[in-house]
């Protein structure tokens, strides 16, 4: 098979391309991405040499380019997104941009070069706060800020494709994803790499937000199944099956890196937050998938693994970042 992974250099992205070639060996993958600032080529340093591999620029807003790219390849997994809830507060206009244009022009192409499979992306956030149960896939959408607005309007936009065109789409929407090479403004990744500096920890509001983490290689295998054997036109959720307020979770890193509660700072809440997410994953079960990694396990190997690779995310913590974070976190 003969992939186009947009997005391929985020977080998930770089992650899922890594799977794809170490579990395929005969699948070759091009890795379209903008590069934005959540974009980092040294996400897949260890494979740029593999000949099975390419990297192109580009972003999927750009037609012309999007065709050329797109031209007798076998799927498209799009991973390209804007995807910080915090950064949606203040530049809705990115989010419209990428998540619903970007779709659009995606979509466009694979009706035009009538390329076998489409597989979106998306996320349990666009059901909206749950205060009982769990979500199903045909639960209405009930986005609550600008992100998970634009990704549900994503969505719809490729279910329309799929029941008006024929576009063959496929969607998977996931729990909130932790593991390596994660940008540090996530939850996880920002309260780790705060920790090890003994840097405060800006937990929203009382910290009972619930939230339902999967690790990252986990979620790879299940959007690889999807692909693989998921039906045209279906939505699949994929659940951790592990649901956590964020002072628990907070605490857990703290005691993971050896840092004192001390460091917990309780900081405004953010607007319009979501109390909890939490999907039903039995539909994707019936393909045969599973989470093979156990919560504090995973959670304990991605501070080992953010410990370790400091030289991957200090870097990452200075200009762009460093700038966000204040105007973020300063007057809260």
């Amino acid at each position: 098979m003969k992939l186009v992974v947009t997005g391929g250099a985020g977080f998930i992205g770089s992650n899922f391309v890594r799977h794809v070639l170490r579990e395929h060996p005969d699948d070759r993958v091009v890795n379209f991405d903008k590069l934005t600032y959540a974009g980092n080529p040294a996400n897949l340093a260890d494979v740029e040499g593999d000949p099975r591999y390419v990297f192109v620029q580009g972003d999927i807003c750009d037609a012309t380019l999007v065709r050329d790219v797109l031209r007798g390849v076998d799927a498209i997994v799009n991973f390209a997104a804007e995807s910080h809830v915090d950064r949606s507060l203040v530049e809705p206009d990115a989010f419209l941009r990428t998540d619903v244009f970007g779709v659009f022009t995606l979509l466009e192409a694979v009706r035009e070069l009538r390329i076998p499979r489409l597989l979106h992306i998306s996320t349990d956030e666009v059901y909206g706060s749950v205060t009982e149960g769990s979500s199903t896939e045909e639960d209405p959408l009930r986005p609550s800020n600008p992100y998970s607005a634009s990704k549900a309007s994503g969505d719809l936009m490729a279910l329309s494709y799929w029941r008006t065109h024929r576009v063959p789409v496929v969607i998977t929407r996931s729990s909130n994803n932790f593991g390596p090479y994660q940008y540090p403004e996530k939850v996880v990744p920002l309260f780790i790499t705060n920790a090890l500096d003994e840097q405060p920890l800006p937990l929203y509001g009382d910290g009972r937000n619930v939230r339902d983490w999967l690790y990252v290689l986990d979620n790879c295998a299940a959007i690889d199944l999807v692909l693989r054997t998921g039906r045209d036109g279906e939505v699949y959720n994929v659940g951790g099956g592990h649901e956590v307020e964020n002072v628990v979770l907070t605490r857990e890193i703290l005691k993971l890196t050896g840092k004192p509660e001390t460091l917990i700072r309780r900081v405004v809440d953010r607007p319009g937050h979501d109390r909890r997410y939490s999907v039903e994953s039995t539909k994707i079960g019936r393909l045969g998938w599973a989470p093979r990694h156990r919560f504090d396990a995973a959670l304990e190997a991605t501070v080992r693994w953010y410990r370790e690779h400091e030289a991957w995310w200090r870097p990452l913590k200075s200009g762009e970042f460093r700038s966000w974070y204040e105007r973020q976190y300063a007057d809260r």
